[in-house]
This record gives C-alpha cells, structure tokens and sequence, in this order.
C-alpha cells in the first residue's frame, strides 16, 4: 500500500512535481491528457493534467497554464531544472487522450482526446524532449501516478486493468 503523505495529487488542469519517494496522481483522465517528465539521474518527475491543446482559446483574464498543452509543458519542465534536473536526461511519457463520445460528422473541434493528444507532442518537439512511451487514445478513462523514484509510470482503467510504462 502506498503511503498517502508521499502521494502528490495533481488535479484537472493542474500540475506539479516530485522528488525521490514521491508519487504523483492524477484522476479522471478521459479527453484530457496526464503528461509526466522524469529525470532518471536525479530522481525528480513532474505530472500535467493537461485539459485542452492551445492557450489561443483561452477567455480574457488569467490564464491557467496548466490547461493547456502549450503552456503546461513548458512550465512542467522548468519546474523540474529548478528542482535540479538536467535537461538532457528528461524524458517524457503520457496517458489519456480518449474519445470519449462519439460524434457525427468530421468536426475536429470535437476531436479534443486526439487533439491533445497531437498538441503534447508538438509541445514535447519543440522542446527536444523524447516521449518514450504513451498509452493513448481508446474511449475510456484512466488514472495515471509516476513513481519518482524509479520513473515508472502506471495507469489503471475499469477496461484494461493496470499498465505499466
């Protein structure tokens, strides 16, 4: 059993990083997109609930970066070099992503699982940040939790049962 004072939880358009015996989760991942950094050398990870692919829609005000894909990531990463992390060991991994209703017509604006999906990873290109692994897509939902101490990243579903990656 984990111990819950080392659980950090991470909520909907929220993210947040960790140290060495750190877990970090986050629930409830159906169109919206969990997107983990790790360094293996120093043992910190970070995780963004990612929500929607662009910041371009967000509504006058404040701004959450950690909605969007385009924002998230960024900030995501230099919260991990500001708890030591070395950019060139940083890899990334994700869950989520899933069309979860079912729409008639071509609409890509209803298509935002996979546009997430997409705006992750032109996130993670620009920032020369290799995704080694993802479990996305379907139409089901996932929780997701990264284990900084090993960087280890496991997803459970009703569905598919436990995953690791």
């Amino acid at each position: 059993m984990i111990d819950e004072q080392s659980v950090i939880k991470v909520g909907m358009a929220d993210l947040n990083v960790g140290i060495q015996d750190n877990i970090i989760r986050t629930t409830g991942l159906g169109s919206c997109v969990g997107l983990t950094m790790y360094d293996p050398g120093k043992k910190v990870g970070g995780m963004a609930h990612v929500m929607l692919p662009s910041s371009e829609i967000a509504r006058e005000g404040m701004l959450n970066i950690a909605k969007f894909a385009d924002t998230a990531i960024p900030e995501l990463l230099n919260r991990l070099l500001q708890l030591g992390a070395t950019r060139g060991r940083i890899v990334a991994k994700m869950a989520g992503g899933s069309q979860m209703f079912a729409f008639a017509g071509g609409n890509d604006t209803m298509r935002i699982g996979p546009r997430n999906v997409e705006s992750c990873k032109l996130a993670l290109e620009q920032l020369n940040i290799p995704l080694i692994a993802e479990d996305t897509g379907g139409s089901y939902g996932r929780t997701i939790e990264i284990a900084c101490s090993s960087g280890l990243l496991y997803i459970r579903s009703v569905q598919k049962g436990v995953k690791e990656l």
